[in-house]
């Protein structure tokens, strides 16, 4: 009578589960610190991106007497840039890049001329359009990104331009949406408090309020959103979507960007702004 084996029961050693928990580990590891390795390098591609438009804004003016979008009317047209009456916020000449209506962030006239006299001049990377109207968008097929650049850091973030208080600035914001009919344009809160921080301490002293590197937040009006900072929280436990806190005194940091991993650091709620004159 033949003697049947009893199958031998086929499975993994304890060894062989340990090799494949550590390749996991391993390949999960590798994938953060690539995700990490990635935010890094597009933050350092942003700034080098607002470094190298400060020199090529320097040289425009070295080079053309004035500032691109507010290069008079008399030197656009010699020099070959687009024409502009020279009236307030149409290439007056003030050194401010503005519009007709004393208002900086409404896209048109000198902030839309701005990108494209550099353009013209071979200043910047890619062409873009820009015509002294109030409302650019409107008169042209054009979308947001043949007007002004996108940012390095990307997610819908671009770099727009403006002024407040005498001073010139840059924004790097997201667009939310344009209005063909004014040339206005809605800005959201692309940035998370992580990021505006990395980029502001690496430009300047690291703090939302003070300094050339400002922090901004999100308002029903743009030229609103670039002047006050609006998503601030003063409680001692910001939320997420707080770009920033007021803090309390033995409590929190005073005035700093909301960077805490579990009160909404990695949460978009911010908007920065470069003074660039």
């Amino acid at each position: 009578m033949k003697t049947i084996q009893p199958r031998k029961q086929q499975g993994f050693t304890l060894i062989e589960l340990s090799i494949v928990l550590v390749i996991i580990g391993l390949i999960v590891g590798g994938v953060l610190v690539g995700q990490d390795l990635i935010k890094a390098a597009e933050i350092r591609a942003t700034i080098s991106q607002i470094e190298k438009y400060n020199a090529s804004v320097n040289t425009f003016r070295t080079k053309y007497n004035g500032m691109p979008g507010d290069i008079t009317a008399d030197n656009a047209i010699a020099f070959g840039f687009v024409t502009r009456t020279g009236t307030q916020g149409r290439g007056d000449g003030n050194g401010l890049i503005d519009t007709s209506t004393g208002s900086g962030m409404v896209f048109g006239q000198e902030t839309a001329m701005f990108w494209n006299d550099l353009s013209i001049a071979n200043l910047v990377d890619g062409n873009f359009t820009g015509i002294d109207s109030a409302s650019p968008l409107a008169t042209a097929p054009n979308t947001v990104s043949s007007v002004m650049p996108p940012a390095k850091l990307g997610r819908g973030n671009y770099l727009t331009v403006g002024s407040t208080g005498g001073l010139n600035y840059y924004l790097l914001a997201g667009i939310q949406s344009t209005s063909a009919s004014s040339g206005a344009y809605q800005l959201s809160t692309n940035l998370t408090p992580i990021q505006a921080y990395n980029i502001d301490v690496k430009l300047d002293d690291g703090l939302p309020l003070t300094g050339t590197v400002q922090a901004r937040g999100t308002a029903a009006s743009s030229t609103s959103v670039f002047i006050d900072p609006t998503t601030w929280s003063s409680a001692t436990t910001p939320q997420p979507g707080d770009c920033a806190t007021t803090g309390s005194s033995g409590v929190d940091p005073i005035d700093t960007y909301n960077r805490g991993i579990n009160t909404g650091g990695n949460a978009p709620g911010c908007i920065l702004r470069f003074r660039f004159n």
